[in-house]
């Protein structure tokens, strides 16, 4: 049984799972990575690694909220239903990148997925509450087709809006050890 030592110094068991590095080094811990604070405790993490983190978030969500659109768009299905689906395929890709980093990294698929629910949940989320909320709110973007910038507009202003604001969420979480942070362990 591997045990893996947390931020406030305790071990939590993960049975099965190992550290490719063979190192010890917590789920939240950063051995090495700068801009975290102090080891000791929870130091708060840099701007650069929070919107590193965001930059990974949001680059799996646009994948997949665009092509959510597209499809919709394609099938001829009305905004809900697009909206939906876009929002789904966003989960879906932006939990997939991390994923596949840490199945690179060595870990097990059961641990890998948890992993990719711990580091992005929160930060897809609020993602893509602030990129709908802004698409919904700009007059006439719900109706716009795919080949109008109006549609593009309000997307692209949108991700940058939540980038925005989603940067701040994670840097937050990270210098706690949560969220990003337990990715951090596997680079």
């Amino acid at each position: 049984m591997n045990h893996r030592t947390a931020h406030d110094g305790t071990t939590h068991d993960h049975p099965g799972h190992t550290d490719p590095r063979g190192s010890h080094e917590g789920l939240g811990g950063h051995g090495g990575h700068e801009g975290h604070g102090g080891h000791g405790g929870h130091g708060g993490a840099s701007w650069a690694t929070a919107a590193k983190a965001t930059l990974h978030c949001l680059t799996g969500c646009a994948i997949g909220e665009i092509l959510g659109m597209v499809i919709g768009t394609a099938l001829r299905w009305g905004n809900v239903p697009t909206m939906v689906l876009a929002i789904a395929l966003a989960f879906l890709f932006g939990y997939s990148f991390t994923l596949f980093a840490v199945r690179r990294a060595g870990l097990d698929l059961k641990s890998a997925i948890r992993v990719a629910l711990a580091a992005d949940t929160v930060s897809i989320a609020v993602m893509e509450l602030v990129d709908n909320a802004i698409i919904a709110l700009t007059p006439g973007a719900m109706d716009a087709h795919l080949d109008d910038a109006l549609f593009w507009s309000a997307l692209l202003g949108g991700f940058g809006v939540a980038f925005l604001i989603t940067t701040p969420v994670n840097k937050w979480m990270i210098g706690r050890g949560k969220g990003h942070a337990v990715v951090h362990a596997y680079h």
